[in-house]
């Protein structure tokens, strides 16, 4: 079997064997909650197929059950995997329907993922063969720090380097005013608790991080479809969704994105770049206008540019 296939199958695999547990529990439906909003895109965010508000959601309402009300969906895998919404079809080569919940990709099927309060649910139908898993976009902000993870709520905590602090003061504004209360410490000091940090540092002072090493690896480790260029972060290199490098930006460049492995806790979100001023760019595109429906960005300027990259861009 291709290992390209691997993402697909296991989560469908999830998701028929965690359907199968739960049509024996016996579960009832809970008192329901209220706000969740779908999203159905393409190409990573690039085309829009529709979108949906529910302010009532029935007691025990699944990821699936909501987008059914909502689209014409056909399933396969006893209604376990998605095979096409409204009419738009993923294929077994390359393209197939992925789920974030606050922007966060979904670690079981559809059909056993409950809906919380607030919830923003995305679809995307995305060729996969550049990464086998994207584990955070940034593309639905506020969320996750509004609404948190699996209805859980997380404390957020800004991480902030040297000569960055304009940068950080912009975040910190930024994400005050989404309702978020954020403290903020200087990086590389250890939290204590389980939060949803966001690094806001040029990227030569992130490299020791985790998360910043997969990104550096590339999108099949991060799901970010950029990276940095020598130890200093000299320049950012821009993948297509293939994986492949299309463009490579120099000067004062910032980048926004969010990755992390579930054993490692909550994602974690960079608002970084190749230098201070970098930095401040980025700082000063974080923002739900700017940020809505990219899965991450990079930032020249006072110009967006959507990442992967189309190549003929």
């Amino acid at each position: 079997m291709s290992p390209r296939r691997t993402r697909p199958v296991r989560a469908v695999l999830a998701g028929v064997a965690s359907a199968a547990l739960l049509a024996g529990c016996g579960l009832g439906a809970g008192p329901g909650t209220k706000n969740a909003s779908l999203l159905v895109t393409a190409d990573f965010g690039a085309k829009v197929y529709g979108s949906a508000v529910q302010k009532r959601v029935p007691g025990s309402e699944t990821v699936m059950a909501l987008l059914e009300r909502h689209f014409k969906v056909t399933t396969s895998y006893g209604g376990g995997f998605v095979d096409s919404i409204a009419g738009h079809h993923g294929n077994s080569a390359h393209r197939a329907w992925f789920y974030f919940v606050n922007g966060i990709e979904a670690p079981k099927g559809a059909a056993v993922t409950d809906v919380n309060q607030g919830d923003h649910i995305w679809w995307d139908l995305q060729d996969w063969s550049g990464a086998q898993n994207v584990p955070a976009v940034v593309g639905s902000y506020p969320e996750p720090f509004t609404s948190g993870v699996g209805g859980k709520q997380f404390p957020t905590l800004l991480d902030c380097g040297t000569g960055v602090q304009q940068a950080c003061d912009t975040v910190g504004n930024a994400l005050h005013r989404s309702g978020v209360k954020a403290a903020d410490q200087l990086l590389g000091v250890a939290s204590g608790a389980q939060s949803l940090p966001v690094v806001i540092a040029p990227w030569r002072q992130a490299t020791a991080l985790i998360a910043a090493q997969l990104i550096q690896e590339g999108p099949s480790y991060s799901g970010v479809y950029a990276q940095f260029v020598g130890a200093a972060g000299q320049a950012l290199e821009l993948d297509d969704p293939q994986g492949k490098i299309v463009r490579t930006l120099h000067g004062n460049v910032g980048l926004i994105a969010a990755t992390g492995k579930p054993a490692n806790g909550e994602p974690t979100w960079f608002v970084t770049g190749t230098d201070a001023a970098g930095v401040l760019a980025a700082a000063r595109a974080f923002t739900a206008a700017k940020l809505r429906d990219h899965f991450a960005v990079a930032v020249q300027g006072k110009r967006v540019i959507p990442l992967p990259l189309d190549p003929g861009s």
